[in-house]
């Protein structure tokens, strides 16, 4: 299946300031998911934000605020942003089919998420290095289930040159600078 952009959003779960410092190969992680927000926005990829309990884990972390368009977030207390009825209509309204997911932590929301989606009928792409987790083996088992639950799976750099789809494209030299 043929991932494109006409019907593709992306999904950035709860990269926030006070989860965020504890997750593993966090500096990886951040480099990562900026790079693929980028992409997605060089795309022209409608982007959705999450926080989970703002109050408690505080705000998206300026860093990737700043790298997002008109940032928004929807505000979320169940683990799955699927929970949220404002995510589910936003969904809708969008008439996008594929969601291109990235964030944390692994085996909390982002995976709660994919499967709630992929039951939905729709196809979660899990980003797999714009992912993470506290512990390396939640990832690990995060990666494992995935898997076992048919949810797709890529890296940033092959899902925005898929999105891309040629060399022709007016995005492929942006795209391209990103991933270097």
């Amino acid at each position: 299946m043929r991932i494109e952009k006409e019907n593709t959003v992306g999904l950035i779960i709860d990269i926030q300031e006070r989860l965020f410092p504890a997750m593993n190969n966090k500096e990886v992680l951040l480099k990562n998911c900026i790079t693929l927000i980028k992409g997605l926005q060089t795309l022209n990829i409608f982007l959705i934000v999450t926080q989970q309990y703002t109050k408690g884990l505080g705000e998206t972390l300026e860093s990737v605020r700043n790298e997002i368009s008109d940032f928004n977030y929807i505000e979320k207390r169940d683990f799955s942003c699927c929970g949220e009825s404002e995510f589910i209509e936003l969904l809708k309204k969008s008439g996008a089919k594929n969601i291109i997911i990235c964030g944390i932590e692994a085996h909390v929301c982002v995976l709660q998420t994919a499967i709630d989606l992929k039951e939905k009928g729709l196809n979660p792409v899990i980003v797999a290095d714009c992912i993470s987790s506290r512990k390396e083996k939640d990832l690990q088992f995060a990666l494992e289930r995935f898997r076992h639950e048919k949810i797709m799976m890529a890296t940033y750099e092959s899902i925005l040159f898929e999105l891309t789809q040629s060399s022709k494209a007016e995005e492929f030299k942006a795209v391209s600078n990103l991933v270097k």
